[in-house]
């Protein structure tokens, strides 16, 4: 009994070095806490003000995160072309709503055309998804990793491209249906485009969150992301779940891209870029392979750049995403599997 107490005793030991991490770490933390704190009490308004602002980038971010978490919880693939089929889905959206159904001013009519084309939308990116998954990595996936890795960069440019030839180079200006109406509650300032953002995203992220965990299909990917092997001799049909679980990431990328063409009101070919590392970086920051924690870090890294950029005291819009890969770096060092990634065993 003393040996097993002495061995027990020892685990609970702390090393120096781990000691001193923790520290820092408690350091960082009330450095934040004390920069947000301060801000909210000099100007309480345009702290939540800002607030709701990244509120809204960060629930966008969490629709496009999904996309990468879903695909990597299922074949361990950083689907780098994923931001830019967001780009692709934005443009889809531009050319459907505004040149197609002539939609370019607020009204009934043209609001029920937004509906039609968000599903339309959603169905083109599951539908352009899917393809690069047949055509670029389903003959990859025993091969050493490195390879569909470079497919996927590949086909991030093919992508670009792609843009590029239907837009231009030069970022459109899109005509959105959104009104441009404001409401005031409490001396807070909330625009329309506000709850159109969360009554379109929060459901979406509730239907995908639900297909995963509760559905039949759902635990075929649950199964496949475990052991895909095993999978195949209990009679699931990988190939299947696998472009089931790229169709449901291109819808997600679907309804992102409308949602940034309606209500940022600009599209352009580099858009996926810039988007998908923030949204890339978003699932890390959950832990990659877990869906909250991928609409946990969208909403974290939309508050971050929020705060940065508005903030009364600040640093300013030139350090914002200097601040969301500082942030990044030093929640690997503390939790190098992110804020949910060693919660859930699950990869999706």
């Amino acid at each position: 009994m003393t040996s097993v107490a002495t061995g027990i005793a020892r685990k609970k030991k702390i090393s120096l070095s781990e000691l001193l991490l923790r520290i820092s770490m408690f350091l960082v933390i009330g450095v934040i806490t004390y920069w947000l704190g301060f801000n909210l009490v000099i100007d309480p308004r345009a702290f939540l003000q800002v607030s709701i602002n990244g509120i809204n980038n960060g629930l966008l971010y969490a629709l496009i995160a999904l996309g990468y978490t879903l695909v990597y919880g299922i074949i361990e693939l950083i689907n780098f072309a994923h931001g830019d089929l967001f780009m692709l889905c934005s443009v889809f959206s531009f050319a459907i709503l505004t040149e197609l159904f002539g939609a370019k001013a607020p009204g009934a009519k043209n609001f029920a055309l937004l509906l039609v084309v968000l599903l339309l939308t959603m169905i083109f990116g599951a539908i352009v998804n899917v393809t690069i998954e047949r055509v670029a990595y389903r003959r990859l996936r025993n091969a050493p990793k490195l390879a569909p890795l470079i497919t996927a960069v590949g086909m991030s440019f093919v992508l670009q491209w792609i843009g590029l030839k239907w837009v231009g180079s030069v970022p459109v200006n899109v005509n959105t249906v959104l009104p441009a109406t404001k409401y005031q509650f409490a001396g807070l300032e909330v625009a329309f485009k506000t709850f159109v953002i969360f009554a379109v995203t929060i459901p979406i992220l509730i239907l995908f969150v639900f297909i995963v965990n509760k559905t039949r299909r759902g635990r075929a990917m649950r199964a496949t992301a475990q052991d895909k092997d095993a999978s195949r001799l209990m009679g699931i049909n990988v190939n299947q779940t696998i472009s089931f679980t790229f169709a449901i990431a291109g819808a997600a990328a679907g309804a992102a891209g409308i949602m940034w063409a309606q209500t940022i009101g600009t599209v352009s070919y580099n858009l996926g870029f810039q988007l998908g590392l923030i949204a890339f970086t978003s699932a890390v920051l959950g832990g990659v392979g877990n869906l909250y924690g991928a609409v946990l870090g969208g909403l974290i890294v939309g508050l971050i750049q929020a705060y940065n950029d508005g903030l009364t005291v600040g640093p300013g819009q030139r350090w914002s995403q200097t601040m969301v890969f500082t942030i990044l770096i030093l929640l690997m060092v503390y939790r190098p599997g992110g804020l949910l990634g060693q919660s859930s065993q699950e990869k999706v």
